[in-house]
């Protein structure tokens, strides 16, 4: 018998485990340790020479977001097929919103490379004096970081989706559903706050330590328990004969 969701749910719930991790470990490393390296906050001049003194590691950023944001793609889909069996619709709309949500962040990461464009191309510098060009490569930062925003607005409500999902499904311990739920709540809050009071973004942004243990907490189960089998299967047949 080949190997499918519907009998192998373990196999796929430690591959997207996995996916899970990765995303993690990219999105922690990309903008904590790479790129925000060498942002220097409310220094324009430091940050665009620290760019230009390491534009290697800017773009290694860049394409580590990148590999993040195609881990989430596999993610998405087996987090679908997962949770089907709870409520099909609640689940196709965290699909989508979760599409639309690393479509965005996608989107987004031109804001990061055009610094790099700016800064190595002579023509661009020589059309520019340095005081403005520092200004256009903080600008886009900004754009950056409100952008990521947007996106995490969209990632909010999809964490409201899994959360329910995770709550109601029986094969998942429901602990897992509250903390999604948490973390949701908690990159809403960050986005709103950057959105409507930019002054108080600073403090919110302390909400992501709860967005990283609760999604930690998800990832690591997943590779490590995955789902309750037998439930799984009671769950898969009652929603087999309810729809026959």
């Amino acid at each position: 018998m080949p190997i499918s969701i519907h009998n192998a749910p373990n196999f796929y719930a430690r591959i997207a485990g996995i996916f899970y991790l990765v995303i993690i470990l990219a999105g922690i490393t990309g903008q904590v340790f790479l790129r925000g390296s060498l942002i220097v906050p409310d220094d324009a001049e430091a940050t665009v020479g620290n760019i230009l003194a390491a534009s290697t590691l800017w773009r290694a950023g860049m394409l580590v977001d990148v590999l993040m944001h195609i881990c989430d793609v596999p993610l998405m889909i087996i987090l679908y097929l997962l949770f089907k069996p709870v409520h099909k619709p609640v689940a196709m709309v965290g699909l989508v919103l979760n599409i639309i949500q690393t479509a965005v962040l996608v989107a987004n990461k031109l804001t990061l490379l055009l610094p790099v464009l700016i800064l190595s191309h002579a023509g661009y510098q020589a059309a520019f004096t340095a005081t403005q060009i520092n200004a256009q490569i903080m600008l886009l930062i900004d754009v950056h970081n409100h952008g990521f925003a947007l996106g995490l607005i969209f990632f909010a409500l999809a964490c409201g989706c899994y959360g329910y999902l995770l709550f109601n499904s029986s094969y998942f311990p429901k602990f897992l559903g509250v903390l999604i739920c948490i973390a949701g709540a908690s990159y809403l809050a960050y986005s709103l706050t950057l959105f409507t009071a930019p002054a108080y973004a600073e403090y919110a942004s302390a909400l992501f330590i709860l967005c990283l243990l609760a999604e930690l907490s998800f990832g690591l189960w997943l590779v490590c328990k995955g789902v309750n089998y037998s439930l799984w299967r009671n769950r898969l047949n009652t929603n087999s004969q309810v729809a026959v």
